[in-house]
């Protein structure tokens, strides 16, 4: 029988064979607490996007394409984590294969148009802010934005059947055979490379708007968009210049870290198990409890500085101030 590192380094679920009833019901319960704030606020974004035409803007759109990512791991996969954990160990729905696979789809589809999902809200803004007007909407016609999201999906599809070792989830109670611990451990460095790839992309973007804001924030204010009430800034009433830079790259610097925090731990977590010797079972659960961690917080990571999704959020909460713009179902542009 293989040992619980082997294991645990080749199925991303967090509830091992060899954990206590004690851990299993603490992460059953952290699952739930996930699942219900993560199905609430990726709703509530996606409502808002839907019902306010301000809202509607191309940086929107690559936004609720993540949240409806995000509600496949927060409203789908992560309460049926959290019963799974409160059966027994020998109950016959922790050892169907078909199901373990369902599991698994759901879980890598979700995170794999998340995680690109964060990347093409990170180069729209980049452009947004430092190209010109005219490359931006060049761009980022309806057509073309379609055509990212669409991409997006295409890609997890693709990659879901693909790469089976690295989505479908192993028992909680009966390890799988030796044999595949070789295929884990490179599907798990292939996950690796494609999370740090993505994420210096993503750093690249975020710090070209940083470095252009503190250098030329005349720059970024004649841009007449509405997609700048979506970036991390302050909307109104606009702080001092300097106080402006500041405000701007500490918020934008904000949004980089917890996204570090979530999705690097796996990433050094997958390459010490390929290079060198599994991690610690514990560590591993912590890091794939990060990454999924951040399908419940990516809503928040992009409205809490946005002054036109609070005043929207106000509108239509129980004693909220007046509409900022009058919903109306229409698509996302």
């Amino acid at each position: 029988m293989p040992n619980a590192s082997s294991w645990s380094a080749s199925s991303p679920l967090l509830l091992l064979w060899e954990d206590s009833s004690g851990t299993r019901i603490f992460l059953s319960l952290l699952y739930a607490v996930l699942a219900i704030s993560g199905t609430l606020s990726n709703v509530m974004v996606i409502y808002l996007v839907f019902s306010f035409k301000k809202l509607q803007t191309t940086s929107n759109a690559f936004i609720v394409n993540g949240c409806a990512a995000d509600l496949s791991v927060c409203a789908l996969w992560m309460p049926q984590e959290a019963v799974l954990g409160l059966l027994p160990p020998n109950s016959s729905s922790l050892r169907s294969v078909e199901y373990r696979l369902l599991r698994g789809g759901l879980l890598g589809l979700g995170l794999t148009v998340s995680l690109a999902s964060h990347l093409l809200v990170a180069f729209n803004r980049y452009v947004l802010i430092t190209k010109l007007p005219s490359v931006y909407q060049a761009l980022y016609q309806r057509r073309h934005t379609g055509c990212m999201i669409g991409l997006s999906w295409a890609l997890a599809l693709l990659l879901v059947p693909l790469l089976p070792g690295l989505w479908t989830l192993g028992s909680a109670q009966q390890p799988p055979p030796r044999q595949t611990d070789g295929s884990s451990r490179y599907t798990a460095l292939l996950l690796a490379l494609a999370v740090l790839g993505q994420t210096a992309l993503l750093l690249h973007c975020y710090l070209g708007i940083v470095r252009r804001v503190r250098g030329s924030a005349k720059r970024v204010s004649v841009l007449n968009f509405h997609l700048l009430h979506q970036l991390p800034f302050p909307a109104a009433p606009p702080p001092p210049r300097r106080a402006q830079r500041r405000l701007s790259s500490v918020s934008v610097l904000l949004l980089c870290c917890v996204f570090l925090l979530g999705t690097q731990p796996l990433v050094w977590v997958s390459l010490l198990g390929f290079f060198l010797r599994p991690a610690p079972p514990a560590l591993q659960a912590a890091s794939w409890l990060l990454l999924c961690s951040l399908s419940a917080l990516n809503p928040l990571l992009y409205t809490w500085r946005s002054e036109e999704f609070r005043r929207a959020a106000r509108s239509v909460l129980p004693r909220g101030e007046g509409p900022a713009a009058g919903p109306r179902p229409a698509a996302a542009a």
